[in-house]
């Protein structure tokens, strides 16, 4: 095995479970969004643990990435979450992957799969669009479209109806007003359905954020995501919440890890890597890591990423490559060969940085650091 590698805690990730479900209500669902590889640590491992641990549904963006849960023998109910292509859906249909639709076009194409595989009560859940302005049907459209797919899609049932919020992780009061007003949009979108005669079924719209913060928002189930893995969603931050009285605890999952590879001695003057945009001021010691930006650390990481060997951080010097990076050891100290060095991840496996602080550097957030990891890098379960 590579000695570049993820070490992904499962423990950590029953522990996050536990916390997201310590502020629910008992009856309340969890559907625990999986996509992207789960967010990079490995979809099928990371569904199987929350399996076991207890959760209701999983969710995924992208029909391929379903179909990877169902030949792991994943039979839990799946939510597709993002818009699949005509050719997909009888994929979906076939292998009971539940679609979010919005649009009468849209679901005559699950309408005359369902038919054709024999699939009646198929089930769908009905996207609404309060705000996020991605997919979903108009607050007031919903009563229609839930009409729809009750009278004239018998192969169909409405499973479910949801919204996604886009600014419940910020902590300025425009952003409050922002998911106070998606709030009251979605809640008299599904009310309009229920008076409808319609029952409007799992309502669901708490993201990461949201089920620290606004309880009134679980319904009848929650959709966590990166609070899974161990971080905190937008600006909210264990801090923030401290203050609000708001306890948690979260834990990463993800440890990004590599051994030195080599060790050089270089003269003042010495440069490193392409363009040579680093020069020694004085002699020095460079360690040569074998990890690189087609692993996922990013060439925008340099200048500015530290890395952490034997407790002590270490800049790195130089570009980052493709299949390496050098860090500066200085002329004494008691770095050896072989020794581990880690980007980024859990303290308990030696990490000084989270993929929080990996991501402040090039000014992007924790999710593009995780989920950027290429699958050349091996993922070791524990």
């Amino acid at each position: 095995m590579r000695s570049t590698k993820l070490i992904i805690d499962l423990k950590n990730l029953s522990h996050n479970f536990r916390t997201v479900r310590s502020f629910l209500k008992r009856n309340v669902k969890i559907c625990a969004a999986v996509k992207a590889d789960a967010y990079g640590h490995g979809a099928v491992r990371v569904a199987q643990k929350l399996l076991e641990d207890g959760v209701d549904f999983l969710a995924v963006a992208a029909a391929d990435e379903g179909l990877e849960l169902r030949a792991a023998g994943i039979n839990t109910p799946v939510l597709v979450l993002s818009l699949c292509a005509p050719g997909e859906v009888e994929l979906l249909v076939r292998n009971n992957l539940t679609p979010l639709v919005f649009d009468v076009e849209y679901i005559e194409l699950f309408e005359r799969a369902a038919g054709k595989l024999k699939k009646h009560g198929f089930p769908v859940h009905l996207a609404v669009d309060t705000g996020m302005g991605r997919i979903g049907c108009a607050p007031e459209e919903a009563a229609f479209v839930a009409g729809f797919i009750k009278n004239k899609c018998p192969n169909l049932k409405l499973e479910g109806m949801c919204t996604h919020f886009a600014a419940s992780d910020g902590i300025g009061e425009e952003d409050a007003l922002y998911t106070a007003k998606q709030i009251k949009a979605f809640t008299k979108a599904w009310k309009a359905v229920a008076d409808s005669g319609i029952d409007p079924g799992i309502r669901h719209c708490a993201n990461s954020a949201a089920i620290f913060s606004l309880p009134e928002t679980h319904l009848d189930m929650v959709r966590p995501g990166i609070v899974l893995y161990g971080y905190y969603p937008g600006q909210i931050t264990k801090e923030y919440l401290d203050k609000k009285e708001i306890h948690t605890d979260l834990r990463p999952v993800m440890t990004f890890e590599t051994q030195i590879a080599a060790l050089r001695h270089f003269k003042s003057g010495s440069s490193v890597s392409y363009g040579y945009t680093w020069t020694a001021s004085s002699e020095t010691r460079i360690a040569v890591l074998p990890v690189g930006y087609a692993d996922g650390l990013l060439r925008c990481f340099s200048p500015g990423l530290e890395v952490a060997v034997g407790g002590k951080f270490y800049p790195v010097r130089g570009r980052i490559c493709m299949d390496q990076c050098m860090i500066e050891i200085g002329i004494r100290g008691g770095v050896k060969r072989w020794d581990k060095a880690v980007i980024f991840g859990s303290r308990e496996e030696g990490a000084l940085l989270s993929a929080e602080d990996v991501a402040k550097i090039s000014g992007t957030i924790s999710y593009e650091v995780m989920t950027g990891i290429s699958k050349r890098v091996p993922r070791v379960y524990r």
